[in-house]
C-alpha cells in the first residue's frame, strides 16, 4: 500500500479509500444493494490487511446505519489511532447551518462510537446558511477536538473557492480535501475545482472512481443487484453512454495491452493526474486485490492522451444548482 498526507494537515491516509456507502441496512429508499455487518465486516477486514486505513461513511448512508456499522467493525480489529474516519453533513435538516453541524456531529461521533472523527467533510455547498456562519461552526469543532480536519465534497469551484477565503481571512480551519465526481467518463471538475484545491494543496479524493463499474468491465451495464437497482448511477452516468463507450474501450483496449484490469488502469489514471486516494466502494473483498494492483501500472503520457481523447463536455452531476421559484423557495438539482 502506499500512503499520503492528506492536504496541509499531518494526518496518514493510505491513496485507497473504503467507501462505506456499501454497508448498512438496506431499503427502498436509500439503496437496496447495501451489506450487512457481516458482510462488511469481511471487507473492511481485507482492507485493512492491504494496509487501506481510510474510511469514508456519512450521516445519511443508509440512515445512519453505515456509521454504526463501521464505528462497530472498526472497534473490533483495528486500534482508533491506525485508521482514519471520514463522515459527512449536509442531507440533514438544516444542511449547513450552525444548528445543523453541532447537532449532526454528535450522532455521527454516537453512532461511529468513537470521540472523534478524522476528517468531517460537508456533503454539499449550503445556498441557504452564510458561509461565515458554516465555517465557523466547523472551526469550533476543530477547536472542541472532535474533528481533526475538514474536508468537502462535490461543489462549484468559486463556492469552494469562497469558502476557503473566508476560513483564511477569519483564522478558521480550511479544508483539506475535496471529494468531488471524478474519473474517466466526468471531467467536467478539471476546469476550476480542481486547479484551485491545487493551488491551495488540497488532496483529492474522489468518489465513483470507476464510474460505478462502467470503467471495470466491458458491459456498460452490470447484473449485480447494484447494477439493476442503483438509479443514480444510471441517472449519472447513461445518458452519456453514447459517447463514453468509446472510452471505456479504450480503457479496455489498454488493460489487454499492459495485462492489467480494467480497474487498474482506470485508478492508475486516477494517480497520474495527482489524486490522492479514490473511494472505493468494493461489495467484494477481491476487489480492494485488484484495487491495489493499480499501484504496478505505471501510464505514459501517450497511454493517458490515448484514455482522454475521446472525451466531450458534460452537464454538471454532482454539484447542486440553486434556482428559485415565483413563491421564493430554494430548490435543488443534481
Amino acid at each position: 500500500m502506499q500512503y499520503t498526507t492528506l492536504g496541509n494537515t499531518d494526518i496518514k491516509i493510505s491513496r485507497l479509500c473504503v467507501g462505506a456507502m456499501s454497508y448498512g441496512k438496506a431499503s427502498e429508499d436509500f439503496h437496496l444493494w447495501t451489506l450487512e455487518e457481516e458482510d462488511a465486516e469481511v471487507l473492511v477486514k481485507k482492507a485493512l490487511e492491504l494496509g487501506i486505513n481510510f474510511f469514508d461513511t456519512a450521516n445519511t448512508y443508509s440512515h445512519g446505519t453505515s456509521e454504526e456499522y463501521l464505528g462497530r467493525i472498526l472497534k473490533r480489529n483495528a486500534k482508533r489511532e491506525d485508521v482514519v474516519i471520514a463522515t459527512k453533513v449536509y442531507f440533514n435538516e438544516g444542511h449547513l447551518s450552525r444548528e445543523a453541524i453541532l447537532r449532526e456531529i454528535d450522532g455521527s461521533l454516537k453512532r461511529l462510537g468513537t470521540d472523534y472523527v478524522d476528517l468531517y467533510i460537508i456533503h454539499r455547498f449550503d445556498y441557504d446558511t452564510p458561509i461565515e456562519e458554516t465555517m465557523e461552526a466547523l472551526h469550533s469543532l476543530v477547536r472542541a477536538g472532535k474533528v481533526r480536519a475538514l474536508g468537502a465534497s462535490a461543489m462549484y469551484g468559486y463556492q469552494f473557492h469562497n469558502l476557503q477565503i473566508i476560513a483564511k481571512e477569519n483564522g478558521w480551519t480550511p479544508f483539506s480535501s475535496m471529494q468531488n465526481h471524478y474519473n474517466l467518463l466526468y471531467r467536467e471538475d478539471e476546469r476550476e475545482l480542481i486547479p484551485i484545491c491545487k493551488q491551495m494543496g488540497v488532496s483529492l479524493t474522489p468518489y465513483s472512481p470507476l464510474a460505478a463499474g462502467r470503467l471495470s468491465r466491458k458491459e456498460w451495464k452490470g447484473d449485480t443487484l447494484r447494477a439493476k437497482t442503483d438509479k443514480v448511477s444510471v441517472g449519472k452516468y447513461d445518458g452519456t453512454e453514447e459517447t463514453d463507450r468509446a472510452i471505456a474501450s479504450r480503457v479496455a483496449q489498454l488493460a489487454e495491452e499492459k495485462n492489467a484490469t480494467m480497474t487498474q488502469i482506470a485508478l492508475a489514471w486516477h494517480f497520474y493526474k495527482g489524486v490522492a486516494s479514490p473511494i472505493i466502494g468494493a461489495t467484494k473483498a477481491q476487489y480492494f486485490d485488484d484495487a491495489a494492483g493499480a499501484f504496478d501500472i505505471s501510464l505514459s503520457e501517450e497511454e493517458v492522451a490515448l484514455l482522454e481523447e475521446c472525451y466531450v463536455p458534460h452537464n454538471i452531476v454532482g454539484a447542486l444548482s440553486a434556482t428559485t421559484d415565483l413563491s421564493g423557495a430554494t430548490k435543488y438539482k443534481r
